[in-house]
C-alpha cells in the first residue's frame, strides 16, 4: 500500500465496517473466538513471508520481528480464551427480590456489548504489535467492534500484506464482510476520524499528533472515546543502598533497556536519577561504548532524533558523558528544575540523561517535577523499605505501571497489566491498551430490567447457554440461574 486511499476506497471500507457491526457484534462468544483464532493461526503461517517484509522496510532484526509475530498472535489467542470464559463480557445478574428494603428489586441483567466500528491509527516502532495486527485491533474485535486501521507510512508492504492475510482469515473462518479493513494517507485518517459511522479510534504516536486527533474526536457533532497513546519518559530512581549492592548491574541494565529497539521503544528509560557521588560514570560510559550503531525505523524518524538530540546538548546544565552508538547526556536536579520544560521533553531515539539529586528531599522535589508517564521504577533495597512507602505514592501519582528493581523496557500481555497512565502518556489514563482490559475500551454496559428470559441475549438467559462466567446475586458462577 504505497498510495493513498481514495475517497471511493475510503466509502467502502466505512460502509463495509457500518454493515457488518450488527451480525459482528451479536456474534456468540465462542463464534467470535473462533474467527480470532483463525486470524491468529494464519498470521503465524504467513510469518515466513511477513517478517522479511518487515526486515526490509524497517531495519529491525529477525528475531525481534518473528517474536512480535508470536506477541501478536499470543493476544489474539489470549482475547479468543478470555471471550469463551466469559470475563470479557463481565455479566452481571441481580435477580428479582421484591422483599428487598427499602424498596422491591426488579430482575436486572448487566452485560458489556460492542461501540461498533473502530479506527486504529499503527504505529512505527511495533510494525506487528502495535500496528495491523496489534493490540488495539486484537482487543477491538475481541470486544465486538469491526476494526479499520490507518496504515503507518513508515511500513506500508507489510501493513498491505498482513491485512490481506487477515482479511482472508476471516472470510473463510466466517465473519461478516467488512470485519476488519485498512486505510492509508494522512488526511485519509482524519476524515475516517470525523466519519458518523466511527464510534471509537486508538491512537499510539507523538504527542503533537495525538493531541490534534484527540481534539478532532471530541469536537465532533457526535463525540466519540478517543484513546491515545502520547509521550513518556518513565523515569528511574535509584537509592544509594541499590548502588552499593548491585551498582554495576544497574548501569548495565539501564543502558541495556534505554537502548533497546535503537531506544524507540514507548517504555524507554528516559532519565536515570542517581544520588551524588554514585561512581557509576565509568561503568555506564563502558556499557554505552559498548553500543553498536543501528539503523533507526524510518528517516522522519532518525530526523527527529537528531533535532531532538541536538536540541537538548544545548540545554545549559547538560553534559555529555558518553556517545557512539548510543548517547549518555548528565545534569543536576537543580539544574532539572531551572530548566524543566526543555530537559523534560522526549526524545525518541537512544539518548538518556543521568539525574544526580542530592539527598533523599531533593529526590522528592524532583519527582513532583514529572507529568504523567507510562512507567517509574524505583531501584532500592530492603534496607529502603521506610523510604520506599514515602516514594510510591508519588510514583504511583505519575504512572500507570510501577516498577522495582527491574526495567520498563518489556510488557507482558496478560490479565494485570496495565499500559497507559496520566497524560501526556495517554488521554485516558482508566484504561489500558495491553492486557485483557484493554478491551473494554470498545464496550459500553446495558442493563436490561424484567425482561423476559426469551428476549435477552443468550449470555443473558437463565439457562446460560454459552457456559460462560457471571456474577449472580453477587456470587461468581458458570451454573444457570436459580430463582
Amino acid at each position: 500500500m504505497t498510495q493513498d486511499t481514495t475517497p471511493a476506497e475510503l466509502e467502502h471500507a466505512l460502509a463495509a465496517a457500518s454493515a457488518a457491526s450488527s451480525a459482528f457484534g451479536a456474534s456468540e462468544p465462542a463464534v467470535r473466538a473462533g474467527w480470532i483464532r483463525a486470524v491468529a493461526d494464519a498470521l503465524d503461517a504467513a510469518a515466513g513471508e511477513l517478517v522479511p517484509i518487515a526486515m526490509r522496510e524497517t531495519g529491525l532484526p529477525e528475531a525481534r520481528l518473528t517474536g512480535e509475530v508470536a506477541r501478536s498472535t499470543g493476544q489474539l489467542r489470549m482475547f479468543a480464551d478470555v471471550l469463551e470464559e466469559g470475563s470479557l463480557l463481565d455479566v452481571v445478574i441481580d435477580t428479582a427480590d421484591p422483599q428487598a428494603k427499602p424498596v422491591p428489586r426488579p430482575d436486572l441483567r448487566r452485560v458489556l456489548v460492542p461501540l461498533g466500528p473502530v479506527l486504529v491509527f499503527a504505529a512505527s516502532n511495533f510494525p506487528f504489535a502495535f500496528s495491523v495486527c496489534g493490540g488495539d485491533t486484537a482487543s477491538a474485535l475481541a470486544a465486538g467492534c469491526p476494526v479499520i486501521v490507518k496504515a503507518h507510512p513508515g511500513h506500508p508492504e507489510l501493513s498491505a500484506r498482513t491485512a490481506e492475510v487477515m482479511i482472508e482469515a476471516l472470510r473463510k473462518a466466517g465473519a461478516p464482510d467488512g470485519s476488519f479493513g485498512l486505510i492509508a494517507g494522512f488526511d485519509v485518517g482524519v476524515t475516517a476520524l470525523k466519519d458518523p459511522r466511527i464510534t471509537a479510534a486508538g491512537f499510539t504516536g507523538s504527542v503533537p499528533a495525538g493531541k490534534a486527533l484527540h481534539e478532532i474526536a471530541v469536537t465532533r457533532p457526535e463525540p466519540i472515546p478517543f484513546y491515545g497513546e502520547l509521550g513518556s519518559l518513565n523515569p528511574v530512581f535509584v537509592t544509594q543502598a541499590a548502588i552499593d549492592a548491585r551498582g554495576k548491574d544497574i548501569a548495565t541494565g539501564y543502558v541495556g533497556s534505554f537502548t533497546l529497539g535503537v531506544g524507540q521503544f514507548c517504555t524507554k528509560p528516559g532519565l536515570l536519577f542517581l544520588p551524588a557521588g554514585h561512581g557509576l560514570q565509568e561503568d555506564l560510559a563502558a556499557a554505552v561504548g559498548g553500543v553498536a550503531e543501528a539503523r533507526m525505523l524510518n528517516d522522519r524518524i532518525r530526523d527527529g532524533f537528531v533535532s531532538g538530540l541536538d536540541r537538548l546538548q544545548k540545554v545549559e546544565g547538560i553534559r555529555v558523558w558518553a556517545s557512539g552508538g548510543a548517547t549518555l547526556l548528565q545534569t543536576t536536579v537543580r539544574e532539572l528544575l531551572a530548566r524543566r520544560e526543555e530537559i523534560l521533553e522526549e526524545c525518541f531515539g537512544p539518548v538518556s540523561i543521568v539525574v544526580e539529586y542530592d539527598g533523599i528531599d531533593e529526590l522528592k522535589t524532583a519527582l513532583d517535577a514529572f507529568d504523567g508517564n507510562l512507567t517509574a521504577t524505583l531501584h532500592a533495597e530492603d534496607a529502603d523499605a521506610e523510604l520506599a512507602r514515602d516514594l510510591l505514592p508519588l510514583l504511583t501519582a505519575r504512572a500507570g505501571r510501577v516498577l522495582w528493581n527491574s526495567w520498563p523496557t518489556g510488557v507482558a500481555v496478560s490479565w494485570a497489566q496495565h499500559h497507559g497512565g496520566p497524560f501526556p502518556s495517554t488521554v485516558g489514563s482508566i484504561h489500558t491498551s495491553v492486557g485483557v482490559t484493554a478491551a473494554r475500551r470498545f464496550q459500553r454496559p446495558v442493563a436490561y430490567q424484567d425482561a423476559p428470559d426469551a428476549v435477552l441475549p443468550d449470555v443473558l438467559k437463565d439457562a446460560n447457554p454459552a457456559g460462560i462466567s457471571r456474577r449472580v446475586n453477587g456470587t461468581v458462577t458458570t451454573a444457570e440461574v436459580t430463582r
